[in-house]
């Protein structure tokens, strides 16, 4: 009946088969194509004689939701381009919905965003186990625009819908079953003939598909008494959840409840106004940049690690300490075998400890059973003897942070290992190509930075040194993915990405308490700004003799920038003892709560020894400025020197590994939204303070040229 690029329509026995098949793609999205070929297909299916409609993939999944690819340039063109983008898929839904046959939708895999919305413009949805499905538009700031805040109150009640739009999570098959999402879950395999079966009953009229479709198009079944105790409760318990940053989640329950008393078409319209009111905010700007910028990522990640001509099927860890349980736990985790080896036996039992630990949680949260459990800690093989990690595809160095150590330990592992085996260290500050100068097979040596704590950072820096070959970036970039994390691959200098970023961005701070701004203020500030903690609140939980011995490396490698002339007040409560967290005492004090968590509170003791002044003469913006300045200045000069391939990359390597605002889109995003050139002219006021506060060449640069880090964005056709 039709044949397109995205999308066919077959017929079968007087049942239409409309399958969606992306050629040349992985998934199946909604693009403009796709859309475009929907609309050609349905004028198709008004016009036949068929008895009814079943929707399907032939890819591995239903469909991951739109392209959002497409979602920047249009986002840029204001309102009413907006609304013409979504209006053509809008009135595609309303045409399905409105068909003169029943429809079944069979949903495979992820069945996510506008993939979902479709499903819920057909009669029936019927899915196999594999289903995850979701509406995960508030990540990325806005709300579900083609039907989603609509029909999901309609077909699975408000509260459920509430729940599922404004958390943005995935769902299983047995969860949207419960919930009232979805109708069936059949056998792997069978969705088709279940659909066909279930629709040709519908068409017959033993099953009433009509009271169903009714139910979608009609007002909300909620009463004057129940919409305001359903709406008015969950804005401010899901508001506070989300954050001021994040008006999303709130705006979708306006929609909502706005539309309680409307028609389909009224609600539809409804959508769109609240839809467009976030879209074209710098919050949705910035949160689709983090999305695009992530998969851009992943890509290259994946397409390196496919130069791995033997991915590792096993590791090693060096050193079983916090650090060393951690990698050691990852591994088992993810199914891949570990040998943990210690000079004694003290430093096993705190690593298997570390690891038991964390999988017992999982266990807790019901994200693992006890036997899978025993599994995984079966995959970890503890050791005391250097022949026993022999056979490790990978070996990973986390010993301390000392070079000599470092390469005492590296060179007796080497001497162990098989000849096409890679050994990688996890330093967070050490020079690669030093460490290496003393292996006889630097090239099948690199760094691979992992952060603290392991399970719960995503991110892994896998550092180049002047020998290392690019199978070995290959083959660790690969065992990165493996273990669930997101690799970025960067060239060799002191403090690699991360580090070298964040200490400049610490030595703002020193400055700021040096002029007399009270830390706990500046804590107030950059939070407030976005930051999940505060550079003291920060210092503290990274510890500060860690701090204070990683400034000292970063000083030496960049002393005109680094070097100070004062005592900080991290080197001041470092020299009383107060390390941090770790001690219980750092900037703040730390109790423990019922769970056994750090709770922080006021430390008397630091106010004491640094005082608590507050020079009011340095603003709020004053304290944004004097902290990001450094921190833009030393991202552009990684990106100039190449440390780091492209302005996405670096941008997810902060957001990653140090928490850096997503609602603000990445550190060089914001600064190309700022403006680069009105960014160099605001620094003019603070150059006074040194080289930390005058503009990197590359910055220099973009600004006089008027450009920009990122790529101009593409202009968008109809």
């Amino acid at each position: 009946m039709f044949q397109g690029e995205r999308l066919s329509v077959s017929v079968e026995n007087n049942i239409a088969i409309l399958s969606f098949d992306a050629q040349a793609n992985s998934v199946n999205t909604f693009n403009r194509q796709t859309v475009a070929e929907l609309d050609l297909a349905l004028t198709k299916l008004e016009h036949s004689d068929v008895q009814g409609l079943v929707l399907r993939s032939a890819k591995s999944s239903f469909m991951v939701g739109a392209d959002v690819h497409e979602f920047a340039p249009v986002f840029q063109l204001g309102e009413a381009a907006i609304a013409k983008h979504l209006s053509k898929n809008i009135d595609n839904f309303n045409r399905i919905e409105d068909l003169p046959f029943p429809s079944v939708a069979c949903l495979n895999s992820f069945t996510l965003g506008g993939g979902m919305e479709l499903a819920l413009a057909c009669d029936f949805r019927i899915a196999d186990a594999s289903l995850k499905m979701g509406l995960p538009e508030t990540k990325l700031g806005i709300i579900p625009g083609w039907g989603g805040t609509v029909r999901l109150p309609r077909v699975a009640g408000a509260d459920t819908a509430i729940e599922w739009i404004c958390s943005g999570r995935e769902h299983s098959a047995k969860q949207a079953l419960k919930a009232g999402v979805i109708d069936a879950i059949v056998e792997v395999g069978g969705l088709q003939e279940s659909a066909m079966g279930l629709v040709r009953e519908a068409a017959s009229g033993a099953i009433d598909y009509q009271s169903r479709r009714q139910r979608k198009v009609q007002p909300l079944a909620l009463n004057a008494v129940e919409s305001p105790m359903v709406f008015e409760s969950s804005k401010g318990v899901v508001g506070a959840a989300a954050g001021r940053h994040y008006r999303a989640p709130v705006q979708a329950i306006k929609a909502m409840q706005a539309a309680t008393t409307m028609a389909r078409e009224q609600a539809l319209e409804v959508e769109l106004k609240y839809f467009l009111e976030v879209a074209v905010s710098s919050v949705a700007r910035s949160l689709v940049n983090v999305f695009t910028s992530d998969q851009a990522l992943t890509k290259k990640a994946k397409k390196l690690a496919q130069g791995a001509e033997d991915p590792a099927e096993s590791a090693a860890v060096l050193g079983a300490g916090i650090m060393g349980g951690g990698i050691a736990y990852q591994c088992a985790v993810k199914k891949i075998p570990v040998t943990l080896k210690d000079i004694n036996s003290t430093g096993i039992e705190l690593g298997l400890a570390e690891a038991a630990k964390l999988l017992q949680k999982r266990v807790e949260k019901g994200r693992l059973s006890t036997g899978e459990m025993a599994q995984a800690l079966n995959r970890i093989d503890p050791t005391l003897h250097y022949p026993d990690i022999a056979a490790a595809d990978v070996v990973i160095e986390a010993v301390v942070e000392n070079v000599k150590v470092k390469q005492s330990v590296l060179a007796e592992a080497e001497a162990v290992i098989d000849a096409d085996a890679v050994l990688v260290s996890n330093t967070s500050t050490i020079s690669i190509t030093a460490l290496a100068s003393q292996l006889k097979s630097p090239d099948k040596f690199c760094g691979m930075h992992f952060f603290n704590p392991v399970h719960a950072m995503p991110l892994v820096e896998v550092i180049r040194g002047e020998k290392t070959s690019n199978q070995t970036i290959a083959t660790v970039t690969a065992l990165a993915l493996a273990l669930g994390k997101k690799p970025v691959v960067v060239n060799d200098c002191p403090g690699f990405l991360v580090n070298r970023v964040l200490f400049p961005y610490f030595a703002g701070f020193a400055q700021l308490v040096r002029d007399g701004v009270d830390y706990q203020r500046i804590d107030k500030v950059m939070e407030g700004w976005g930051w999940p903690m505060g550079p003291a609140y920060l210092l503290d939980v990274v510890g500060l003799d860690t701090a204070i011995h990683a400034e000292a490396v970063m000083a030496d490698g960049f002393p005109d920038r680094l070097s100070r002339d004062y005592t900080s007040a991290a080197q001041t409560l470092f020299e009383k003892g107060m390390y941090g967290q770790k001690t219980q005492a750092g900037f703040y004090r730390y109790a423990t709560d019922a769970k056994g968590r750090p709770v922080k509170e006021v430390n008397d003791s630091a106010l004491d020894l640094l005082g608590a002044p507050d020079n009011s003469d340095i603003t709020d913006d004053d304290i944004v400025m004097r902290m990001m300045i450094p921190m833009v200045n030393e991202l552009a000069r990684c990106l100039d020197e190449e440390v780091v391939a492209t302005a996405a990359e670096a941008d997810m390597a902060m957001l990653y590994g140090t928490g850096f605002p997503p609602h603000r889109g990445g550190v060089l995003f914001w600064v190309d939204h700022y403006g680069v050139s009105q960014f160099v002219d605001d620094m003019q006021a603070f150059a006074a303070l040194g080289p930390l506060y005058q503009p990197a060449k590359l910055l220099q640069s973009l600004a006089t040229k008027q450009a920009s880090f990122y790529p101009a964005a593409a202009s968008v056709g109809d």
